[in-house]
Order: C-alpha cells, then sequence, then structure tokens
C-alpha cells in the first residue's frame, strides 16, 4: 500500500510543476541524458577552462589543433565527436572552426597537430575540412572558442565533409553526454 501512495504523492508533484510551468508559461524541460552525466571532461594541457589559448594554436602561429585529454566517457558510448566554434564571431553568427566525429570512444586524448585515426571532418567555415584555428579579427576583444565534446551511443552514418548543422541533426537522440572547454584569444 506504501507503494501507491509514493506513486500517488510523484503524480501529485508532476502535476503541480507542469501547472506552475503552464501558469507562468515557462517552459519544462525533462531530465536528458546529457543534464543527468556530469563525468565527461574534455582538458588541454594548452590553456585551461577560460584561459588565453597559446598563439601556436592559431592562425598567427602553426595553426593546429591544441592536445587535449578525455576523461569521465560514460559506458555505451561508441563514438565521441569534437565541435570547435566561435560564438563571438564577427558575422553575428557562429564561426565553425573543426568539426570531427566517430572519434574512438576508448581515446583518452588527441594528440597535438594530429587528426585520430579513423575519424572523420567536417566543412568549417574556412571552407574546408581541417582544423583551422582561432584568427578573430584585429582589435576585436577576444572570442571565445568553445570545444564541445559529446559521447554518443553510436557511431555516425554521416559523410566527411558535412556541416555542423548535419553533424548536429545526426547526434539528435544519440548524446549520452557532453561538455565544453572554452579559450580565449584576441590579436
Amino acid at each position: 500500500m506504501n507503494m501507491w501512495k509514493t506513486v500517488i504523492i510523484i503524480i501529485i508533484v508532476l502535476a503541480i510543476i507542469v501547472g506552475i510551468a503552464v501558469f507562468t508559461n515557462k517552459e519544462v524541460k525533462a531530465p536528458t541524458i546529457e543534464t543527468m552525466n556530469n563525468d565527461l571532461k574534455l582538458t588541454s594541457s594548452a590553456f585551461k577552462h577560460e584561459g588565453e589559448i597559446p598563439s601556436k594554436y592559431t592562425c598567427d602561429g602553426e595553426n593546429i589543433n591544441p592536445p587535449f585529454e578525455i576523461s569521465g566517457i560514460p559506458e555505451n558510448t561508441q563514438s565521441l565527436a569534437l565541435i570547435i566554434d566561435d560564438p563571438d564571431a564577427t558575422g553575428g553568427g557562429t564561426f565553425d572552426h573543426w568539426i570531427i566525429w566517430n572519434i574512438n570512444s576508448e581515446a583518452e586524448e588527441i594528440t597535438e597537430g594530429k587528426v585520430p585515426e579513423g575519424t572523420l571532418q567536417g566543412t568549417n567555415n574556412f571552407g574546408n575540412t581541417e582544423y583551422g584555428g582561432p584568427c578573430p579579427p584585429e582589435g576585436n576583444e577576444p572570442h571565445r572558442y568553445m570545444f564541445k565534446l559529446y559521447a554518443l551511443d553510436t557511431e555516425l552514418n554521416l559523410e566527411e565533409g558535412a556541416s555542423k548543422s548535419n553533424l548536429e541533426d545526426v547526434m539528435g537522440g544519440h548524446i549520452l553526454a557532453q561538455t565544453t572547454l572554452m579559450g580565449r584569444y584576441g590579436r
């Protein structure tokens, strides 16, 4: 009998939450796998979260990808995807710098200047399928660069050269966890 009381209380609480949301015209989002898993981490030995990206990894330097360390990959992960973009782009939109997917689910790092073996690359806003480092206009405030890592429950059936929006569409419903490393760069 106590189990039924618990179920009824849970239903009443959910009804109250939905009622408040409807009354206040606020959207209620059910918990997702992404919000439940906070163990996935992306770090770099080249810069700290919210720190300055060394020029070596930009258009002013060698223009190679920085090294990354990956930890906390959830069980059942079949592949990883990484998107690097600049939400502060001067055109008013987000500028895509590197789009890669089908990274091995057991990868613990992405080596400096290298594309992980077996990984596919998408077309960035430079118009090519390779890493394009930060390159904000001179005189701008430093831009933020988002290094977004996704743990997926499948390998993606997406051809090389696809756009970021294509990748995001195909990833929909397959994200087990995600994390973001943010770096800054100005010229």
